[in-house]
């Protein structure tokens, strides 16, 4: 578990140059509506495991039909952003209706929605399995059980706007600490809480390996503050379907259950315990090598 937390730490260091300005420019576009061009820059949410995830597998098929994909880390807020004035050329991991909404009325003119490719992720709060509350109605009564605090990820997440505007004031946890730094030091938290044998509530989704990965239970919901399933969307630049029209073909057939993305971050994220995924992707593309041929066919 330390060296799996410490592959998030880097990652994040990544990210953070991405957000100090250093993101890769816009590929030039050359596509004429009926040749792709070949260069793309893939954005890649800091710490949202799926969307590496799927990030990392479609860079390993986009490259095996000749493309050059380039990955880019970065937050939330400058990915949008740079799909925007495009900067980046595609994104793999936008939450809708209730996640990235905020980011869709500021930017959904400029970019272009490709398809829902997974209709079954949801956003939840978590506690130690052996926690003595089932519900995040218990959660203000027992906040002393806690410190007194619920660990967060990145402060720019929607899943962090939907905790302050919706789940702390209709829990009344106002007076609890709701801290947010990124989801390195989330796992962090949760892995040294779970070495102590501590209870700890964090903020967290699924799909996420550490739903599985750590002895953890998601508290109930009964005023329906964090949405119900959501479906995790492709985005596109403004021009994308133009530039990249077999892609965005691609795009919009691609489909993957819950079953065989939590495969995928088995093996990427608790199977192994480095940041090079290639080689683990390619393992796990020839494990899957029919439904991998399926994307593209």
């Amino acid at each position: 578990m330390k060296n799996r937390t410490t592959a998030f730490i880097a990652l994040g260091a990544v990210g953070m140059f991405a957000l100090a300005g250093c993101a890769p420019a816009a590929s030039e576009k050359v596509g004429d509506g009926n040749k792709d061009n070949k260069e793309l820059n893939l954005a890649v949410f800091n710490g949202w495991d799926e969307g590496i995830a799927a990030s990392e597998l479609w860079k390993a098929i986009l490259d095996e039909k000749g493309y050059d994909v380039e990955l880019s880390y970065a937050d939330a807020a400058p990915v949008f952003l740079g799909l925007s004035k495009g900067d980046y050329d595609l994104t793999l991991d936008v939450w809708l209706p209730d996640t990235h909404a905020a980011y869709l009325e500021s930017y959904g003119d400029d970019i272009t929605d490709l398809g829902a490719w997974n209709e079954e992720s949801k956003l939840v709060v978590a506690v130690n399995e052996d926690a003595p509350i089932d519900s995040l109605a218990e959660l203000a009564d027992n906040a002393d059980l806690f410190d007194n605090e619920i660990v967060g990820i990145e402060p720019g997440a929607g899943l962090t706007a939907a905790m302050e505007e919706r789940v702390i004031p209709g829990y009344g946890l106002e007076d609890m600490d709701f801290t947010t730094s990124s989801t390195a030091a989330m796992l962090t938290a949760l892995t040294k809480a779970t070495d102590a044998g501590e209870n700890i509530v964090v903020t967290l989704w699924e799909p996420h390996w550490a739903n599985a990965e750590f002895p953890i239970k998601t508290l109930e919901d009964p005023e329906g503050t964090l949405a119900d399933l959501e479906s995790l969307h492709a985005f596109g630049s403004a021009d994308f379907e133009t530039d990249y029209p077999q892609v965005a073909e691609w795009m919009d057939g691609f489909e993957m259950d819950l079953e065989t993305l939590y495969s995928l971050e088995q093996a990427m994220f608790v199977d192994y315990d480095g940041t090079d995924y290639e080689p683990v992707v390619e393992k796990w593309i020839e494990d899957n090598q029919e439904y991998v041929d399926s994307l593209t066919s």
